[in-house]
């Protein structure tokens, strides 16, 4: 008789239990990153709302900044490290092919038997996590931490008019684990491949093996094609996110889409419907686009201020390169 595998039993529901952020020490405004390019604080202001961004120092790598964001986050979930049974680290600037950067996380932490393993899916990487994270929990237990970690200015060229001022580096976490009560809702994903050169890295690392004289890969982007699928496309995306949860757009208490650029942020809102007592997190402004980390920035920024609250309902939104995306409706800690 063939034997029979053996199935796990894991959680019916999952939600996440508790968030945490770090942000880099050196505060850098619109007048510092116009000493790099041709451009003004107004302008600046204008197309993005940005007022200021964070830009990690030698020290504040990868792995420390996320093991702060992370510690807050565990601690936020009333847990302790040696009972995270898997870390996943969402990041596109970690500059080592091998090894994960989500294991040194795991040991910094303290998380010993904790599964590790990067996701490399941009901006939108933090959101693909949080579902990886939810299944995984739903099919044996356990708690997940997602960090969503990027060291932007790694990858930065500051002479680029079109990236230099966007972008800071920075770091968030989120605890997922086992609820009574559904907290995360179905996934809505996907990618458009056609359009992958719209954000892209200027050149392979092979080239710096081949030609050592070559200049440093950096991060470019075409600014308006981004802008104009984000604002067309993702509302859309948004819209599917909620009809699959079974929530409408006036059942929302927060919405906290990925950082880009606050005009974007504008533009989704009002193309989904949202009432103007929903809070929309804003964190662009102070924190610059960090890519995978702006999320969990955002949602630990709006809870902080008191903005949202603990049990709200919310839209998580995250687009970048890929052109990927992924969203979905989850109750805030």
């Amino acid at each position: 008789m063939k034997a029979e595998i053996a199935v796990p039993d894991g959680a019916r529901h999952t939600r996440i239990l508790g968030v945490g952020a770090y942000r880099p020490r050196s505060v850098v405004d619109n007048a510092e990153v116009c000493r790099y390019i041709d451009s003004s604080d107004e302008w600046i202001r204008s197309r993005t709302g940005i007022v200021t961004r964070r830009w990690a120092g030698p020290d504040e790598t990868l792995g420390v900044m996320a093991e702060q964001a992370a510690s807050k986050a565990i601690a936020a979930a009333g847990l302790t490290p040696d009972r995270i049974t898997c870390v996943i680290a969402a990041t596109f600037t970690h500059l080592m092919q091998t090894p994960a950067v989500a294991t040194e996380i795991a040991h910094r932490i303290g998380a010993t038997e904790a599964a590790a393993f990067d996701i490399t899916a941009g901006c939108a990487g933090f959101v693909h996590g949080v579902v990886l994270a939810s299944d995984a929990v739903r099919a044996r237990g356990g708690y997940v931490l997602v960090v969503g970690v990027e060291r932007m200015t790694d990858l930065l060229d500051l002479s680029d008019r079109s990236t230099a001022f966007i972008f800071g580096d920075g770091a968030g976490a989120v605890v997922i684990g086992p609820s009574d009560t559904p907290g995360i809702g179905p996934v809505v994903w996907g990618a458009d491949g056609s359009q992958a050169d719209a954000i892209e890295q200027t050149a392979p690392w092979d080239v710096l093996k081949d030609d050592p004289g070559h200049a440093f890969p950096a991060l470019r982007q075409d600014g308006q094609r981004v802008f104009r699928w984000a604002v067309y496309e993702m509302a859309k995306v948004a819209k599917q996110a909620l009809d699959v949860a079974g929530v409408g757009p006036a059942d929302l208490d927060t919405f906290i889409p990925h950082q880009a650029n606050e005009r974007i942020i504008d533009s989704m809102a009002k193309s989904i419907g949202l009432p103007p007592e929903v809070t929309v997190a804003k964190d662009i402004v102070t924190n610059g686009n960090t890519s995978g980390a702006s999320i969990p920035q955002a949602m630990e920024a709006v809870l902080a201020s008191g903005e949202a609250n603990s049990g709200d309902t919310a839209l998580l939104l995250g687009y970048g390169s890929g052109l990927s995306y992924a969203a979905v409706v989850a109750t805030l800690p």
